[in-house]
């Protein structure tokens, strides 16, 4: 996807991509739909995967044919949404929460992005932490090192620096880099996949009995959390496409390019369990791996994985930063972004360092972060139905003038919508530390909080009567 400067007169093979929020015009979207495939790989290379697929055996207690149906089911879900926002960002050539603007107003837009940007905080803290973690492993493996504050530190900063870098290039940057991870991570995957088959104890997996029905959801919930995460950036990575792209091949490109990582690897974190139990509740995520594979085979396929969460890490903070400059920051993305990597530099010390239970903390902020991005994929993909233009002028104009200023900054349904939503999903959402009073309730037991907001979200903005833009009036 060639990239422009902001102002004209810059290459088109530039690497560095200096764009921001403004749209892009039609005749330097050039990318191709296939470009999607890697990216969504990239974005789901993450050991964590194999974590929570351990979780589902060990507090799940599921078997192994309910294992891979939530392996198949929550991609399927999680990103056929993402794909289908995706489909905004060929429509106005804008990040996500730009267009965003065109919804919730100049102004309504600012909450919905306050809550997203500081939710990014967490996942990239997350991903910081796993990546600190895998060097820390490979040092131990290779030299024997053990891990003290001091080297918590130094690979946290490490890892942080890198994604910066990286993000700051843009999206030219991401999608080479995507490509190549996906390669290599593919190759490594099928080598330990044939080295689990060969080596595990088949008839206890399959000996397993099957766990319950509701648990069954809440697993499909849990491991779709993630990719529902991504919503929001969606339109951040198809704005570079022609308006003529096919939106099925857009849709079904993100399903795969995620669903081919996703389920290998949330099936051998399943099988990996069986034997070694104590997977599912570690505090570091990673080290297993050494325990489980021979030393040729785990350094570098922790090393490969190392590069795909730098990627994913990456691609969060290259959209943060949008969502940083539509909240009236008025610095470059690049310095955007810098802002994320220090916050996820502080909470992902403490998560290291301070915080009891990883796994636990991960499984709370992902149930947590799919109810606060739920219910801005209600409002925004419900309005999707009804539009297929945006106006460039209007999304950049932050001031009264703006077509999408509506009454004094906010479109007040979708405020409405949102804001309703996003109490009633809490009410139905159960983590380590909080519980709804509803979430003993049918939705609550299965995990379904998120899908609670969705909804509620996408039915009141329906159903209320709504302002459209000027521009759109005629």
């Amino acid at each position: 996807m060639p990239h422009a400067p902001a102002t004209g007169g810059g290459t088109k093979d530039a690497t560095l991509e200096r764009r921001g929020l403004e749209p892009v015009p039609d005749a330097e979207r050039t990318g191709r739909v296939r470009e999607l495939f890697p990216t969504w790989v990239a974005a789901n290379i993450s050991v964590l995967l194999l974590t929570l697929g351990a979780g589902l055996v060990v507090f799940n207690g599921l078997n192994f044919w309910q294992v891979l149906l939530v392996a198949v089911a929550a991609p399927v879900v999680a990103y056929g949404i993402v794909g289908l926002i995706s489909l905004a960002g060929k429509r106005g050539g804008a990040p996500g929460m730009a267009l965003s603007r065109a919804v919730f107003g100049q102004r309504g837009n600012l909450f919905p992005g306050a809550l997203i940007w500081v939710a990014r905080w967490g996942w990239e803290t997350i991903n910081a932490v796993t990546g600190a973690y895998a060097v820390l492993t490979v040092l131990h493996l290779l030299f024997g090192v053990r891990s003290n504050t001091l080297l918590v530190v130094v690979t946290l900063v490490a890892f942080v620096t890198c994604t910066f870098l990286v993000s700051g290039l843009g999206n030219k940057a991401l999608r080479v880099c995507s490509t190549w991870s996906t390669f290599l991570f593919g190759a490594f995957t099928v080598l330990v996949l044939v080295y689990l088959v060969a080596n595990t104890d088949w008839s206890a997996v399959f000996a397993r009995p099957a766990g319950s029905t509701a648990l069954l959801v809440a697993g499909i919930g849990v491991i779709a959390a993630g990719g529902i995460s991504w919503v929001p950036s969606g339109p951040d990575f198809t704005r570079y496409l022609p308006r003529t792209a096919s939106s099925k091949a857009l849709v079904a490109t993100t399903i795969a390019g995620a669903g081919i990582v996703v389920l290998p690897m949330v099936l051998m974190g399943a099988v990996m369990a069986v034997e070694t139990p104590s997977l599912a509740s570690a505090h570091d995520p990673v080290s297993f791996i050494g325990e489980l594979l021979p030393l040729w085979m785990s350094v570098p396929y922790l090393l490969i994985a190392l590069i795909g969460m730098l990627l994913i890490n990456s691609m969060s903070m290259y959209s943060a930063g949008f969502t940083a400059q539509t909240l009236g920051i008025r610095v470059s993305r690049a310095a955007a972004v810098s802002v994320n990597a220090v916050i996820s530099l502080v909470l992902g010390f403490l998560l290291m360092v301070v915080a009891s239970s990883f796994i636990g903390s991960f499984v709370s902020f992902l149930t947590l972060l799919a109810v606060a991005f739920s219910a801005w994929i209600g409002v925004f993909g419900v309005d999707m139905l009804t539009r297929r233009t945006y106006d460039p002028v209007a999304l950049m104009d932050t001031g009264h003038t703006s077509a999408y200023w509506y009454r004094g900054g906010f479109a007040w349904q979708a405020m409405t919508a949102w804001g309703v939503a996003l109490a009633v999903g809490l009410l139905f959402t159960r983590v380590e530390w909080f519980a709804g009073p509803l979430a003993s309730a049918w939705p609550g037991r299965h995990g379904l909080g998120w899908a609670v907001t969705i909804v509620t979200a996408g039915v009141l903005y329906a159903v209320l009567p709504r302002e459209r833009a000027s521009a759109e009036n005629g």
